[in-house]
């Protein structure tokens, strides 16, 4: 069995625990308790390989809790983040979970332990609330302690029995690529909830190649609408670890999205003093001030949402949204999202941001707002995608790709929403590096790179005629290409005329047989 096979029949195994487990509650419900599960396993073998540094005569899980010294304590959370002693080992509540009546409140013990671990060290704010979502006293496990009990032994026991092999040799990938097999399957089985903390995987690495391209180097990556980190995990997989040099930023105002994209940096074994999530609404209370300039920006936020816009009057005279000299609708926040990325990119880099098309060629504020990205010549790329790509909405977005340092001032547009592959549930593109057979992310990024025109695909616009009316809709610069069959009219009007002279052959028989019929009849 090839690794990629291995692979497959493992992410199979832990979807099928992950629905035997959680009975008759709704699989969106359970998803906290199969994802906290994976991720509890995770950094419990994390730790112990870190104690036992490759010293087989060594046994982390089976040392007692009271051969831990403080030293050794303090050492071990400033490099890691976190402690966990022996008998806090997943290993170890997982192998008595299902003889243990107070497994429930062991569990919450536990996990609030580790997370205290870090109280006065750096990686306070990384571990704090980690475990928030995973409510042991939930009524969603049961309603009595003996039913929470055994459905929390049985998630445990199900985690526990998957075959993640040698934690030094595979297991750190391994681990990350079933964590995002999970959010991504409960994403597609959620529907329009879903769609908002997840972007498909393959969708995001073509946004994450967009944004890293060119770049030998990033000084660090940013997503303002974070969701669960799948874009920012796309870029790390997609780019010389090195090459991004202080790490993974992001925001994300949804709380217990919030907790799975730090779960998700830690499963990609990012440690804490290399990323930084932060919670909140990144409109109206953004982080990172001190942080910026980033180098490479990529997001997918909320599609046309509502925020407080003009109605708060300092908005107008925020660094962000100022140069602009226009606030983005307030039934329509969608470039709010692109003026705050654009704020916060450095002067060598790309922000790739998904986005609703309707922004493109509205008038308005929003026709402002285009005016003064074109007029300043931010915009290199608008792509339009095919439809029905992302969980929850069947609406064919575009790709909007921002820099700061372009070489001449027109504006590219790609038409790739012809580039799809028809899945079960929703479309999909392809991912193939052969050069005699491209996949669809190949074909648009060869496009974007070279900037050439292609009929029907790619063209780029002179400044001129996108400041026309400042439409930055795809369709208005690149012509569709006609499928409709090409019909030759002098070989068709021949073929009508031998037709029309069959046809009075035979109706000159025709006629000749009823007078022949008639004259019988006399």
């Amino acid at each position: 069995m090839t690794s990629t096979q291995q692979r497959a029949a493992l992410q199979r195994q832990i979807w099928q625990i992950a629905n035997d487990v959680r009975g008759s509650v709704d699989g969106w419900d359970f998803k906290q308790y199969v994802l906290g599960t994976l991720f509890y396993r995770f950094i419990s073998e994390n730790f112990a390989s870190y104690i036992e540094a490759g010293d087989e005569s060594i046994n982390y899980a089976a040392l007692d809790d009271s051969v831990i010294t403080d030293d050794i304590k303090d050492d071990a959370i400033k490099t890691k983040g976190y402690f966990i002693y022996p008998s806090q080992l997943f290993v170890n509540v997982a192998k008595t979970a299902n003889n243990n009546e107070s497994l429930n409140t062991d569990l919450a013990r536990i996990f609030g332990e580790i997370e205290n671990s870090a109280n006065g060290y750096a990686s306070e704010d990384d571990i704090k609330g980690l475990f928030a979502d995973f409510d042991t006293t939930s009524n969603r496990l049961g309603n009595t302690v003996k039913d929470k009990n055994l459905r929390l032994a049985a998630v445990l026991k199900g985690v526990a029995g998957l075959d993640f092999g040698n934690f030094e040799d595979n297991q750190i990938d391994l681990f990350g690529d079933a964590y995002e097999f999970l959010i991504s399957n409960y994403a597609a089985n959620a529907g329009k909830s879903g769609g908002e903390f997840f972007t498909p995987q393959h969708v995001s690495k073509l946004i994450a190649l967009l944004a890293i391209h060119g770049q030998t180097s990033i000084n660090k990556i940013y997503d303002p609408a974070a969701g669960s980190g799948s874009l920012l995990m796309q870029a790390r997989k997609h780019i010389d670890v090195h090459r991004i040099e202080d790490g993974y930023f992001g925001q994300e105002i949804n709380h217990t999205t919030y907790n799975l994209a730090r779960m998700n940096m830690f499963l990609h074994n990012i440690n804490y003093d290399k990323f930084n999530i932060q919670l909140g609404n990144t409109l109206t209370n953004p982080h990172f001030l001190d942080d910026k300039p980033f180098d490479a920006i990529v997001s997918n936020p909320p599609y046309s949402v509502k925020w407080i816009g003009s109605d708060d009057p300092t908005l107008i005279n925020d660094e962000r949204f100022a140069p602009a000299g226009v606030l983005a609708p307030k039934s329509k926040a969608d470039f709010a999202f692109v003026l705050h990325a654009l704020s916060y990119l450095s002067s060598k880099g790309r922000a790739a941001i998904v986005c609703f098309p309707g922004i493109f060629y509205r008038g308005g504020a929003e026709q402002k707002i285009r005016k003064y990205l074109v007029d300043n010549n931010y915009v290199e790329t608008v792509i339009s995608l095919a439809p029905n790509l992302f969980f929850g909405t069947t609406i064919a977005v575009n790709i909007l790709v921002l820099s700061k340092h372009k070489q001449d001032t027109s504006v590219q547009f790609i038409d790739a929403s012809g580039l799809f592959k028809k899945e079960t549930n929703n479309n999909t593109l392809t991912d193939n590096d052969d050069p005699n057979d491209p996949g669809h992310i190949q074909q648009i990024m060869a496009a974007f790179s070279s900037k050439e025109e292609i009929p029907h695909f790619s063209r780029s616009v002179p400044y001129e005629e996108v400041a026309k009316d400042y439409n930055l809709s795809v369709s208005s610069y690149v012509e569709a290409k006609d499928n409709r069959e090409v019909i030759d009219i002098t070989e068709l009007n021949a073929e009508l005329k031998t037709t029309v002279a069959k046809i009075d052959q035979l109706r000159a028989d025709i006629d000749a047989i009823v007078a022949e019929i008639e004259g019988v009849g006399e």
